[in-house]
């Protein structure tokens, strides 16, 4: 599985990882069980993923506390743990940046994943307070000590990453993006490519939306939390579908679903250092590891590319 490393960093992983929020997320999803969760760390290691993303708001701990149990049978040195705070368990969950949560917050997730050093943490989000260079000083102190190996920020605009990486120590930035939320292309990939920060997209799949599992006839009523979203509303949704339509005769001449093509496009693209779809169980892991080895013409990456700017 092909490698990538992050940033200006020695941190080296596999460009396709594993999202955890379904992986202990309990306060996010409805049926959950841990025991899926873990089947699902191990279905991801085993087939030579070796990128976990994970957060303390996943299940406030729990995913990470599930990963931890997951990493005492596997080499710890060849697997990279990223996971993120700034939702202060103190404060009713408040975004908090502040130098001394963020010390404390590694410290506990330390404790939660059993190890003692994380490859990436990530800002999850930035706070209002907070001076963002301020915030991302506290990080390079942690770094120095050898707690962290990389430094991350999510969920920051252009303005708040420069803001951040004032004296250059910002890594990797996680913010969503996918063929049908591409802002991101214009805003925030000419400073990360001027400056050698990796980025790692969340939501790559739309939600489920560039599946194929939606149909042009399908409706939505205000009980479904896809009623008020805009690329579910018309005529973006019939648009979208119409795309991935065309995907999916680029999908039958690899014998593989439009997901791992769309996944593969995202492993093809410069722009993109790491993807990291998520799964409730096992089997999703190893579809979405299928993806790793297609091997898409340029034809086919560009064919992609132009279907879903509209």
């Amino acid at each position: 599985m092909e490698q990538i490393r992050i940033g200006k960093t020695n941190v080296v992983t596999t460009k396709l990882g594993l999202g955890t929020n379904k992986v202990g997320g309990h306060n996010l999803f409805d049926h959950l069980v841990d025991d899926d969760g873990i089947k699902v760390v191990q279905a991801a290691l085993d087939s030579g993923i070796t990128l976990l993303d994970t957060a303390f708001v996943y299940g406030l701990g729990q995913s990470e506390k599930l990963i931890g149990q997951v990493l005492r049978d596997y080499d710890r040195s060849k697997i990279t743990i990223a996971t993120k705070a700034a939702h202060d368990p103190q404060n009713n969950l408040q975004l908090n940046n502040h130098p001394a949560f963020l010390t404390q917050a590694v410290d506990e997730a330390l404790q939660r994943l059993q190890t003692d050093y994380l490859d990436i943490f990530y800002i999850h989000f930035p706070d209002e307070t907070t001076p963002k260079a301020e915030a991302v000083g506290a990080l390079q102190k942690l770094k120095e000590a050898g707690k962290i190996r990389a430094i991350g920020i999510s969920n920051f605009n252009l303005d708040q990453v420069k803001e951040a990486n004032i004296d250059g120590y910002v890594d990797v930035v996680e913010d969503a993006y996918s063929l049908v939320e591409r802002q991101a292309e214009t805003t925030l990939f000419p400073y990360l490519a001027a400056n050698d920060i990796s980025f790692v997209p969340y939501f790559p799949l739309a939600s489920g939306l560039l599946t194929g599992k939606y149909t042009a006839t399908q409706e939505f009523t205000a009980a479904d939390w896809q009623f008020n979203r805009p690329n579910f509303q018309n005529p973006r949704y019939q648009q979208i579908l119409a795309a991935v339509d065309q995907v999916k005769p680029i999908a039958g001449k690899y014998e593989a679903t439009v997901s791992q093509i769309l996944l593969a496009w995202y492993l093809h693209n410069p722009a993109v250092t790491a993807v990291i779809p998520g799964a409730r169980v096992a089997t999703q892991v190893l579809s979405n590891a299928k993806s790793a080895s297609l091997h898409l013409t340029t034809t086919e990456y560009q064919l992609i590319d132009q279907l879903f700017k509209f």
